[in-house]
């Protein structure tokens, strides 16, 4: 599975990022954050009209969660877009890139890079003409192509899960959904003309990198005008080499970016009354808050300090989300996730711990930054993880040991992870116990069923389960089937 996109891009890519920064700053930094955004206010209404600013303040919020992920996600394109180069996973639209060797503690592309499979990432632009995508033959290997629009919305799965056929399916956006197509090809309508492609391909082992490269060469982009001919991307003279790195907007600049892109990608009909609501503050497609004549001095106070607010307010959501599940996945926050509906605040917090997430049937992730009592995990302690039973999954399941960071841990016997081939030392009732420490143990049998932690830093724990068996998937999600093992603190 893949990796959020490194913050090198200005934002996250996997549901897969670094979970216990945001929910330990949390706990220190939202009641201070919040208590600013009060003084602001106090400031703002002394003199001024209380209901007004309160009114902005409360649906400025609202706006702010709302349009973060489409945001986050215009920024990532500009970022990764930003060279004519292919590089890692960086490169112009219209185009794979991909990761090609096996990812290790260098690796630092993306934030929490998968150690047992290659990403393969395009950005594709629809406003000319449709793209034409190829979905070569992948044999034995687990893949997927999730196509994730704007909104950061899981719209489709192309992969082994859904037994996708080899052949070239041609993407067409607004406009074009009546356009005649090549015979041969299969048709995919989406809504906006622009699609976020996050492919990963299943590697079976450090020996299988050269056969994923071959596979993922196979994926492609074509332009429709160019299908069926010997098409080849133009490359440029001077082509751009240097990544440049976007941010979010700042201030009221915030809203009124969000107002260029709703305009630019017209929300579905379902959020028209949060969108009504916000249009009632001027936020809303094409509107703008800066400079506006419409707005009393009150209103644009309370969008500013809802702006200044916001942050704080997705890591409160992220912890309470943490919390709420605590129990019920054993001290981890577990989903698939991809598709949220009115869900404004889960889609946020994902879109803020890993852009791009799938949905449950392709993947299901659990993350965990503590041990069962709560308390932050720490390589200078030992713990362990039993297993009852191993994942119930179609196309294999890993778990991962990363730094506070988001990378891989360097240790000197260069494991990474454990997967479900690896082999594990079982116990007489068939369970399984992984050790996490910084030293290796002394006993063989827990040495085999050892996962290095960085000596003296904190880390987190992360299970990938990929196809998870569809007789057992609500079992997981609702905490009624297999959950991930509870990490033990040292005895």
């Amino acid at each position: 599975m893949h990796g959020a996109i490194s913050r090198e891009s200005g934002a996250s890519a996997v549901f897969a990022a670094s979970l216990a920064r945001l929910v330990l700053d949390a706990r220190f930094v939202v009641a201070a954050s919040l208590a600013a955004a009060v003084l602001l206010a106090t400031a703002g209404t002394a003199a001024a009209t209380q209901a007004q600013y309160d009114r902005a303040y409360r649906i400025g919020l609202e706006a702010y969660t709302y349009g973060l992920p489409l945001l986050e996600t215009n920024i990532t394109f500009r970022t990764m877009t930003s060279i004519d180069v292919s590089r890692r996973a960086y490169g112009p639209v219209n185009r794979f890139h991909n990761v090609r060797k096996l990812n290790d503690p260098d690796s630092t592309a993306v934030v929490a890079p998968g150690a047992n499979s290659l990403s393969s990432i395009a950005w594709v632009d629809l406003r000319r003409e449709p793209q034409v995508l190829h979905v070569p033959r992948v044999p034995n290997h687990y893949f997927v192509l999730g196509l994730i629009d704007p909104y950061t919305t899981n719209i489709r799965n192309l992969g082994s899960v859904h037994q996708t056929q080899p052949g070239w399916y041609v993407l067409c956006g607004p406009g074009h959904h009546g356009l005649p197509i090549p015979p041969g090809t299969h048709r995919l309508n989406v809504r906006y003309s622009r699609l976020w492609i996050i492919g990963s391909t299943q590697l079976r082992g450090a020996w299988d990198v050269k056969n994923v490269n071959r596979i993922q060469d196979g994926y492609r982009l074509t332009p429709l005008s160019g299908y069926g001919t010997d098409y080849q991307q133009k490359r440029p003279a001077n082509p751009r080499t240097t990544v440049t790195t976007f941010h979010l907007p700042r201030g009221l600049r915030f809203f009124d970016a969000l107002g260029r892109q709703l305009e630019r990608f017209p929300p579905p009909a379902r959020d028209s009354a949060s969108l009504r609501r916000f249009a009632s503050v001027g936020i809303g497609p094409g509107m703008r808050v800066t400079g506006s004549r419409k707005l009393s001095r009150d209103t644009v106070r309370g969008l500013e300090a809802a702006v200044a607010a916001g942050p704080a307010q997705i890591k409160a959501d992220l912890a309470s989300l943490f919390r709420a599940g605590f129990e019920q996945h054993n001290g981890y926050l577990l989903g698939g996730f991809g598709r949220y509906g009115i869900d404004y605040r889960l889609r946020a917090v994902v879109a803020t711990i890993g852009l791009g997430a799938f949905t449950s049937d392709v993947a299901v992730f659990a993350m965990s930054s503590t041990d069962r009592s709560g308390a932050p995990l720490d390589g200078s302690s030992a713990y362990v993880m039993h297993l009852q039973s191993l994942p119930p999954v179609n196309q294999g399941w890993t778990v991962t040991v990363y730094s506070l960071q988001g990378f891989l841990v360097p240790n000197p016997i260069k494991r990474y992870q454990f997967n479900d081939r690896s082999a594990l030392t079982r116990n007489p009732d068939g369970s399984v116990d992984i050790y996490l420490q910084s030293a290796e143990p002394t006993d063989p049998a827990q040495a085999a069923n050892w996962l290095p932690t960085p000596a003296g830093q904190g880390f987190e724990v992360m299970w990938r389960l990929m196809a998870p068996k569809p007789d057992r998937i609500q079992g997981i999600l609702d905490g009624s089937g297999w959950q991930p093992p509870a990490i033990s603190p040292p005895s």
